[in-house]
């Protein structure tokens, strides 16, 4: 029986850098110098980059023994305010939407770091909180002037960098209180939040969901050396970011990794780390232990919402659009890249470094299977083969299979 446990959790932990090393060595031996040269590395990690990141944020929820199957369509809705709020020049749904929740964002996060500083120094509470909010209102009513002033101007990179992922993360934040106040399953309260954000995409795009491009010269930028279209105000992701660009690695890429970096630092550093991993193991003993289990969900869920709005952000750089459908499906994929990665869906196993390898696996198999030539169908049905294989392994089921197999007849 230890050596089964042994084997299985050899398998689940070293699975998925097995499996990253047998797809590498394949696509060598497949394509040869045409998969190994190093502009068709940099194109796969670029591409699996921003899917990666809303799979970043679903192993966090996938941990707690959840799921969201919003992070595509929170994408999709991203990426259409993204690209509005860079071409518009004037006050629209998109801006009309995103600068109030900024703003209340910029109200809350004032107000809680000013109390936490007033209340140290006055000791007392009533008092630190009335001088927080004034200063929370205050540090909001700037970033309004300011945000005012860029709605007629153009935003610019940073500030649709900082602007959008704030978006996602009150849309995922919103599904999670629902589910942890309400104690409704995940899967319904993420489907709906995936009908709702579609259905803002649509709204927001106009005429019944039209794709937004992304100009230089329309928005009144001209670089030298660049196409004619580009994506507008977006100079630190273009190729010109230097040394850390697309010179040696995809804007995206950067953002992947530091994504991952960040992640996991708090699964194993922090204490909100351990408690998604409690939460996922088992949710009534976290709750008795002391944990606050619904900010944790809340949390949780809200940091998938942001990744997957930053992914959104992205696409626009990558793709110089915002599409209401670019997200299509992207769940799935983040689901998938997680799964294979070894973390288990039953919640409390699991790790972001597995489902970056999880994300690299995808990447890689359909690079192989394009340079192949092999058609989409095919390439689903490889890819839905994986997950259920990835899954076998994960919950040991190959291992009570091959123990049943080898088992003597006359037993």
């Amino acid at each position: 029986m230890k050596l089964n446990n042994k084997i299985s959790g050899f398998l689940s932990g070293l699975g998925p850098f097995i499996g990253l090393i047998i797809i590498f060595i394949a696509g060598i031996l497949l394509n040869g110098s045409t998969f190994i040269n190093l502009y068709n590395q940099i194109n796969v990690l670029g591409r699996v980059s921003i899917i990666a990141l809303p799979a970043v944020g679903m192993t966090l929820v996938i941990l707690t023994a959840g799921i969201d199957l919003s992070v595509g369509s929170i994408v999709s809705f991203s990426s259409v305010i993204c690209a509005m709020l860079l071409m518009d020049r004037t006050w629209t749904k998109a801006s009309v939407i995103s600068v109030p929740i900024f703003v209340v964002f910029c109200l809350f996060v004032g107000f809680y770091i000013s109390y936490r500083i007033i209340c140290k120094i006055i000791g007392n509470q009533k008092l630190a909180k009335s001088l927080a909010l004034l200063v929370g209102s205050g540090f909001a009513l700037i970033v309004f002037l300011l945000l005012n002033n860029q709605v007629k101007a153009g935003f610019s990179t940073l500030s649709v960098l900082l602007i959008v992922p704030v978006i996602g993360v009150f849309l995922g934040a919103f599904s999670g209180a629902v589910i942890a106040k309400g104690k409704i399953q995940p899967f319904i309260v993420t489907l709906g939040m995936m009908s709702i954000a579609v259905g803002l995409a649509k709204y927001v795009a106009g005429k019944g969901g039209q794709i937004h491009p992304i100009y230089y010269d329309a928005a009144g930028y001209s670089v030298e050396g660049t196409s004619n279209i580009a994506p507008a105000n977006f100079d630190l992701l273009s190729d010109k970011i230097s040394v850390l660009g697309t010179n040696i690695l995809p804007v995206t890429a950067i953002f992947f990794l530091l994504a991952v970096l960040i992640v996991h630092l708090i699964l194993k550093k922090l204490k909100f780390g351990r408690y998604i991993y409690a939460i996922g193991g088992n949710e009534e003993t976290a709750r008795l232990s002391g944990i606050n289990v619904d900010r944790v969900k809340t949390l949780v869920y809200g940091i998938s919402g942001g990744l997957s709005a930053l992914a959104g952000v992205l696409y626009c750089a990558a793709y110089t659009q915002g599409k209401p459908d670019a997200g299509a499906t992207w769940e799935l994929d983040a689901i998938a890249a997680v799964v294979i990665g070894g973390t288990s869906l039953m919640g409390g196993k699991g790790s972001v470094v597995g489902t970056m390898v999880g994300v690299l696996i995808l990447g890689y198999l359909g690079n192989i299977l394009n340079l192949q030539e092999v058609s989409s169908e095919v390439q689903n049905i490889l890819k839905g083969a994986i997950i259920v294989g990835a899954v076998l392994v994960q919950e040991g089921t190959v291992v009570r299979w091959f123990k049943t197999f080898r088992k003597p007849k006359n037993q």
